[in-house]
Parts: structure tokens; sequence; C-alpha cells
């Protein structure tokens, strides 16, 4: 394994950071989750326009950079260093993979073009609060319970006389779903017995949808409702047989790593603000920061944050190593976010206070894409720690 960031990789990150500096303030961000699309329209063309962000990791045929997951993390750790609201998750992490991976010819050439250069935003729509499941990060996704199991709730598709494809259900907590126009919708279809689950494509004008912004703890990441009433839907590939879930867990370990690194960037930001701070705010006539309890506090953040960044980049090289990556990642963000807190004082407890914006992002991604003891057991389960046999065999 190389470790060494290339010179290309070093601009990406250097350009992206001086954007962000200057666009992406605390109350930059807080002005951009208050717009309806909730994110600032204008900032994220420019990411398109003159970074290629949307379409960092698509092939150049479709119009992207033809990067690697390695390329698109550090762009994801600066992003988590300016909580930038964005779409860049929703589009290019988790709807844009997928495409790649399962659709068809025609399907590849009509949408990914348009993701690429940031005119079409993208999501996946997964029912209940089971996306991290159906991801793969947290458990076994193959029997497909996540999407409703045939049971009533989640999506159900169904086929009418002519073959085409009907979509009926409820898909909560989605990434963008109020905004993106173009939603790829997990729905399980073949009834109870024979039941799988696969993936649709669903304009986001379809006739019969509905969408709602929710109101979320982390503003930064947006989340809306998806109520389909008898909505037209195309299926994703050419094949009702298509490995949806192996497709999903690919996806899964690429996004983990992808939030790995979002988590370090973050929590690196909050050390960052922190210690600037003890050193000018005074108690007894010094700067807090000279008392050594203080130090020792910062000191253990700062080798968690280190250790949490080492385990990121490993997994932007081996995204196998992206669940564990992510249990470290969100670890450090919530240790920083608290020490941020604690540390500023009576100001870092208003609710106004910027350090509660890497709070709400810890608690945030660790109920959409965790818990923590979850990605752990199940890293542990796939590396056979649990089974006496594999560990017979290793010994």
């Amino acid at each position: 394994m190389d470790a060494t960031f290339t010179a290309e990789q070093d601009a990406i990150r250097r350009t992206l950071h001086e954007l962000l500096v200057k666009h992406c303030g605390p109350q930059d961000v807080k002005n951009a989750v208050r717009t309806p699309a909730g994110y600032d329209g204008t900032l994220w063309g420019r990411l398109a326009a003159e970074l290629g962000l949307p379409g960092l990791a698509l092939p150049e045929a479709y119009g992207g950079t033809g990067c690697t997951t390695a390329d698109l993390a550090l762009a994801c750790e600066e992003i988590g260093r300016a909580l930038l609201p964005s779409p860049l998750l929703a589009t290019a992490v988790l709807a844009a993979p997928l495409i790649t991976a399962l659709g068809t010819d025609a399907q590849k050439d009509a949408l990914l073009p348009p993701i690429a250069c940031g005119e079409c935003g993208a999501t996946l729509a997964v029912p209940g609060p089971g996306l991290a499941l159906a991801l793969g990060l947290t458990g076994t996704n193959t029997d497909g319970g996540w999407a409703g199991g045939g049971r009533a709730g989640g999506v159900q598709a169904g086929r009418t006389t002519q073959g085409a494809w009907r979509l009926y259900g409820e898909a909560d907590q989605v990434l963008d779903g109020h905004s993106a126009r173009l939603l790829i919708v997990a729905a399980h279809t073949g009834g109870f017995a024979r039941g799988r689950t696969l993936l649709f494509l669903v304009p986001g004008d379809a006739e019969g949808l509905r969408r709602t912004r929710r109101t979320a703890l982390d503003e930064t990441r947006t989340q809306g409702r998806v109520q389909l009433r008898d909505v037209e839907a195309q299926l994703l590939g050419d094949d009702d047989c298509a490995p949806v879930g192996e497709a999903l867990a690919a996806v899964g370990r690429t996004a983990a790593a992808c939030l790995a690194a979002e988590a370090v960037g973050a929590a690196g930001e909050a050390l960052e603000r922190t210690v600037a701070y003890v050193k000018e705010r005074e108690q007894f006539g010094r700067a807090i920061g000279s008392f050594q309890a203080v130090k020792h506090r910062l000191a253990d953040l700062y080798v968690q944050v280190q250790a949490a960044r080492s385990a990121a980049y490993y997994a932007a090289w081996d995204p196998g190593a992206g669940a564990l990556a992510l249990a470290q990642g969100l670890d450090a963000l919530r240790a920083a976010a608290s020490e941020a807190i604690q540390l500023h004082g009576g100001i870092g407890f208003t609710w106004e206070h910027e350090a509660h914006l890497y709070f709400k992002r810890a608690a945030a991604d660790e109920l959409l894409f965790g818990p923590v003891h979850r990605l752990r057991a199940h890293a542990a389960e796939q590396a056979g720690l649990f089974d006496p046999a594999a560990r017979e065999v290793t010994a």
C-alpha cells in the first residue's frame, strides 16, 4: 500500500479547501440550510463546473473524471470539515454507482451525464430507517426485509397487464428526498412467498409522487418523506433477477469510506476551532489552554482524531474496511463535538453556537448509518471473529 497522495489528489483537496473557506463558513451553512433545497445552489454549481465534484468517481465516458474512491474520500473530508450542505452524498456516493452497476446502457447514457455535470440530483429511497441495513453496514441485506418483506409497510411494486411497473408505499428519512430530480426506489415485489427487492427509477415530477421535507436533527443533511401512490416506474436494469443486494453492499462499502472521511474532516475542524478558542479564553488571568487538564483532554482527542484519519485513509484505499473506519470516525466526531461544547464554556452550550453543528452531524450520522456498536459487530461477524472454526483456521 502506498499511502502517499498524488499531486492531482493534493490539488483537488487544496482547491476545494480554498473554495469552501471563502464561501462555506458557519453562517453560510446556516443560511444555505434555510433555502427550499437545503443547500446553496450557486456554490454547488461552482463545485460542479470548476471541480467536477458530482462526477468525480464516474467514468469519463459518461462525463465524469474517472477518479478513484480515494479521490472522492479526500473531497468528502474537506466537505465534512466545512459541513457543506450539498447533494454530493445522495447523488455521487449512493445513486450514481447503483446506476453504473445495474443500469442498462440506455439508462446510463441518459442519466449519468446530467448527474456528472451537476444538473440532476439523485438519491436512494429506502423504506423506514433501514438505510444502514440496506447498504450492508449493520447486517446482511440479502433477505430484503429492510424493504418491507412483502408485509405491510415499505414500498410495493407490481406490474400492470401491459407490463408497466407501478409503485405504492412510502419511504421516510430519504436523503435529499424532497429535492432530488431522480429517485432510485427500493421496492418489494413478487408477494411474500416468492418476494424479492428490486430498484426502480422514478422521476421527481412523476404523477402520484408526493415529497415533503422533514425536520431533521442535522439540517446540513436534508431528509424528505417520499409517498408513492400508484406511481409508474422503470426497473433499474433489464433483469428482475439482478443482484440488488450485492450492488447495494458494494455501494455501502464506498459510502462508509466517504462518510468516515467526512466524519474525520468534521472532527479535525472541531478540534482546531476548540484549540484556537482555549488559547484566547482566559480564567484567573491566563489562557485556559495553559492548564494541564485542558492540555491532556485535547491531546487525547488529537490522538483519537488522528487514529480515525488513518483508518479513513486506509478505507479509501480498501473500501472493505469502510464500516470499521466509519465507526471510528463517528466516535472521533462525537468526542470532538462534545469537547468543543464543554471547552467553549457557557457560549458553547447555546444552541446557536457553531459547535452544535458538529454535534448534530455526529448524532444524526450515527442514527442514519449506525449505530457504532452495530457497525463494529457486523464487521467482526464478517471477519469471522465470532466463528470458532474461523478462529481455529486463523490460529
